[in-house]
């Protein structure tokens, strides 16, 4: 493995070089960062207009439920026909008018509400009328019945189970979800680095098979040496790529934001109200103070090991695959027979992963497919936050790692042979035929 070393630096150097590489490394976080600033500009302007809304409440018991806010002012019209008040709102050109027809039966009123606008209302604006109006008429009619709504919101009781294992660490239902979306961005991020660097060694070995390049190199490196040298120096050259997107990107938000004075925050200013509003329920304070709980009681730091060994051992795996695809073909086109037996356990470690382990990370099925090697990278990442025996990591690592070394073996055979074979689309038997070599 004299020359490894040699041709990692030469596959690093020779990817981070070239001219596509460097375009779309700096290209890349620009358009991002672009897209989100126009889309953030463009929600700021509209946010920033304000909206007038006019009530004609004919029953005259709603128009106290409304109050103005940054965004929304409310006029309520009084001694005005509908017709009269339609025209009005039109001509000054006001978002919308709320009619409330006057009726003697509580529940009648609220079957016959209208909101006239010239375009179609916000889904969010008419979901938060009709939250106040729904509101108001409950109360409404519970005085009307002669009940004591002061005692009914005294006599709610909220109840919440509490969880605790047998050796007394206690856990809630927020630490699950917590803990499912640690787990998910892990199996993710790896799923994603894999398909995309994946891709990428695949298409340098194509490209230097059917240049002829890859005679000259083999004839003084061993092949097993090519492939893992191409498959470190790809994944290094994608870790650059991945470090500089996110330093370049956070660079250029700062900058955006400086310099334009744009509000990323603004695209989400409905939901932000409506967060402004939920937080003064104490209630929801208490829910925001056990998501932090539930961060803090996260295994931090097997976490943090076990992303970096899963994920280093489950790419390896994968990218030596790839190599002895890119080896066996000539083109991209006949790669595609070759590569959904490989896409095939990865996406069936994700649906694993999502609808399985959040339901019972510790079932069977959760449990078996952590171990298999063509799953365990993504399952496995996902279970470790609710809380894997260190035994169960390190058997599942140990798999993995053997399955990786067995991998590069028969794939480094089938690139031995591939990397020299021209225009001839090879089936599955040829495949065994090669390994058999």
């Amino acid at each position: 493995m004299n020359h490894l070393s040699l041709i990692i630096e030469r596959e690093y150097l020779t990817k981070v070089k070239n001219k596509s590489f460097i375009v779309m490394t700096i290209l890349s976080p620009i358009i991002m960062i672009a897209l989100i600033a126009v889309v953030a500009y463009l929600s700021q302007i509209n946010n920033n207009k304000e909206r007038t809304i006019s009530i004609l409440d004919e029953s005259g018991i709603l128009k106290s439920s409304f109050t103005d806010t940054e965004s929304i002012k409310y006029n309520i019209l009084e001694n005005i026909s509908l017709e009269d008040a339609k025209k009005n709102v039109n001509e000054n050109e006001e978002y919308g008018l709320l009619y409330i027809e006057n009726f003697n039966n509580i529940n009648e009123i609220g079957e016959h509400i209208k909101f006239y606008s010239e375009d179609s209302p916000s889904l969010t604006l008419m979901s938060d009328l009709e939250s106040k109006l729904e509101k108001k008429l409950t109360d409404l009619k519970l005085e009307f019945e002669g009940v004591d709504i002061e005692k009914i919101k005294a006599s709610r009781i909220r109840v919440n189970i509490a969880q605790e294992s047998f050796i007394g660490e206690k856990t809630s239902k927020i630490d699950s979800v917590v803990k499912l979306i640690f787990g998910g961005l892990a199996g993710y991020l790896l799923f994603m680095f894999i398909i995309i660097y994946g891709n990428m060694i695949m298409r340098s070995v194509i490209e230097e098979k059917t240049s002829r390049i890859i005679e000259i190199i083999i004839s003084s490196v061993k092949p097993i040496q090519l492939m893992l040298g191409k498959i470190i120096g790809t994944s290094l050259a994608g870790i650059t790529q991945f470090v500089i997107w996110i330093i370049l990107g956070g660079v250029l938000m700062t900058l955006v934001s400086f310099v334009f004075g744009i509000d990323f925050a603004q695209s989400s200013t409905g939901q932000q109200e409506l967060l402004n509003q939920a937080m003064q329920n104490p209630d929801v304070n208490m829910e925001i103070q056990n998501v932090i709980t539930a961060f803090y009681n996260l295994p931090i730091t097997n976490l943090i090991v076990a992303f970096i060994l899963f994920f280093i051992g489950g790419y390896l795996l994968y990218s030596s695959l790839y190599a002895a695809i890119g080896a066996a073909v000539d083109n991209e086109t006949d790669t595609q027979q070759f590569l959904l037996p490989i896409l095939m356990p990865l996406i069936l470690a994700v649906y694993i992963g999502i609808f399985t382990v959040i339901e019972d990370p510790h079932g069977t099925v959760s449990t078996v497919f952590s171990f298999i090697p063509l799953t365990s990278p993504v399952v496995m990442l996902m279970r470790i936050p609710f809380g894997v025996p260190i035994w169960q990591q390190i058997l599942s690592l140990s798999l993995l790692i053997g399955t990786f070394i067995f991998t590069v073996w028969f794939a480094a055979k089938i690139y031995r042979v591939g990397i020299l074979m021209y225009g001839k689309k090879p089936t599955y038997k040829e495949l065994l035929k090669w390994i058999k070599y």
